[in-house]
C-alpha cells in the first residue's frame, strides 16, 4: 500500500454506530487504535480470511463490510494478490467478485496426496449444449432453446443445471405469457475458469458443441 493511500484512510472518521474496539460487542471496522500500516495489514487479513472461508466468490460490497470506510477493496485485493505471488493458491476474479483457489499446476499433487478423486462436474453432451446455448444467448427461455435444438429441452435437464447452480432465472421473456428466461451464474464462470462472459470462446466453437449435442429423441 502506498503512503498516500494510507494517509487517506487515516483521515477518514468512523461512521456513526461503527465506533468501538475489540471486546465492546461492536465489530470494529475502522481500527482507529492501530497505526496506519498495521491497520491496512489487518484489513488485508480480514479479506483474505473471508475469501478463504467462502465456497463461492465474494463481492465487493460484502468485503467492504469488514474494512474501514476509507479502504479500497480493490487496492487491498491487489496487495493480497502480490503477497501470494509464488504461493500455490491465488485470488481469482469471477463476475466482479473474488475467490481463493489453488493454482491449476498443483491439481494433480492435491488429488494424489488427499485422494480427492475426480471432482469435476460430468456433463452429458446435451447438458453441455444447453449450457452453451444459454451462455451465448442469455436471457433465453425454453422456446428459444427449442428453436436452437429443434426439440423441447426437458425441465429435468434444466433442473439439474439449476441444482448445480450453473443457471438461474433471468428476466421475463417478451413472448406471450412472459415465460421465465435462463441466465448463467457466477458458479458457471468459476466452473469454466472465466472471469466474465466476454472470456467465452468464439461462438463458432460453441455452435459446433451445440450441434454435436443435438439428439433425435426427446430429452
Amino acid at each position: 500500500m502506498t503512503g498516500t493511500a494510507m494517509n487517506v484512510v487515516a483521515k477518514r472518521k468512523p461512521a456513526k454506530g461503527q465506533e468501538g474496539s475489540f471486546g465492546d460487542g461492536v465489530f470494529d471496522r475502522e481500527l482507529e487504535h492501530l497505526p496506519q500500516e498495521l491497520r491496512w495489514h489487518e484489513w488485508m487479513g480480514r479479506i483474505e480470511a473471508v475469501l478463504f472461508a467462502s465456497a463461492s466468490p465474494v463481492g465487493r460490497e460484502d468485503l467492504a463490510r469488514v474494512v474501514g470506510q476509507g479502504a479500497s477493496v480493490d487496492m487491498l485485493i491487489e496487495d493480497i494478490a502480490a503477497e501470494l505471488t509464488g504461493r500455490p493458491y491465488e485470488i481469482a476474479c469471477v463476475a466482479d467478485a473474488w475467490m481463493m483457489r489453488t493454482r491449476t499446476q498443483f491439481a494433480e499433487a492435491i488429488k494424489a496426496a488427499a485422494d480427492l478423486g475426480e471432482q469435476s462436474l460430468a456433463f452429458t453432451e446435451m447438458e453441455m449444449g444447453v449450457l452453451c446455448a444459454i451462455a451465448y444467448h442469455q436471457p433465453i427461455d425454453r422456446a428459444g432453446l427449442r428453436d436452437i435444438f429443434g426439440k423441447e429441452v426437458s425441465r429435468d435437464l434444466l433442473a439439474r443445471l439449476r441444482y448445480e447452480d450453473l443457471i438461474a432465472s433471468g428476466p421475463r421473456s417478451p413472448r406471450p405469457g412472459a415465460p421465465h428466461t435462463f441466465v448463467t451464474t457466477a458458479t458457471f464462470l468459476a466452473t469454466f475458469d472465466l472471469q466474465t462472459l466476454r472470456d467465452l470462446p468464439e461462438l463458432e466453437l460453441a455452435s459446433h458443441d451445440a450441434a454435436e449435442a443435438h439428439q433425435p429423441e426427446q430429452v
